[in-house]
């Protein structure tokens, strides 16, 4: 694990990316608070620790990868029908992969230290473009640090069930942990 200067590759074999999703409405009760995990994704880093000004991160994720990992709350605990369930529900109506195959992250903006950094960045999703800030800290070769998207912004209909009393929030959190590999060892 490096935290020298140069090119580095981030992706699922080296560490995690999750999404966390809230419940939100008159029926919040009934449904789950999910952490789904992203399982097809790749990134790549160039790292400047004397200049992090000259540092930028490129993520590119397979949109039709994400796996319900984890459902806390509700009246009855999740079952795998309903993770298969749900799975299929961000595919076709929430991400539409069929026309939206990838989202991706392009930082614009690198600051901060290896201790505390904040990088600024496009993400596109749906094929719209906004920006987003993503808060971090790289430790002994890992990078560790999480983000927040707020659905509407990239026109994302938050999901809804029993007639709009049962809501996912309309901000889902995006954390990962991964280790930096140098591109040279992939």
């Amino acid at each position: 694990m490096s935290t020298t200067a140069g090119s580095h590759t981030l992706g699922p074999e080296s560490g995690q990316l999750l999404v966390d999703t809230t419940r939100t409405g008159l029926g919040a009760k009934a449904g789950h608070d999910l952490t789904i995990e992203v399982t097809r994704w790749h990134g790549d880093v160039m790292l400047d620790p004397a200049d992090p000004a000259r540092c930028s991160v490129t993520v590119e994720v397979d949109a039709g990868s994400f796996e319900v990992r984890e459902g806390v709350g509700g009246l009855k605990p999740l079952t795998s029908s309903d993770r298969g369930e749900i799975e299929k529900i961000i595919r076709e109506k929430i991400l539409d992969t069929r026309r939206h195959p990838t989202i991706t992250f392009r930082s614009t903006r690198v600051e901060g230290s290896a201790e505390s950094f904040r990088v600024e960045g496009d993400v596109t999703i749906l094929g719209v473009t906004r920006p987003v800030v993503v808060r971090g800290a790289l430790d002994e070769g890992r990078v560790r640090g999480s983000a927040a998207i707020v659905q509407t912004r990239w026109g994302i209909r938050p999901y809804s069930a029993l007639f709009g009393a049962l809501k996912l929030s309309d901000e889902v959190g995006v954390r990962f942990d991964v280790a930096l590999v140098p591109s040279d060892q992939r």
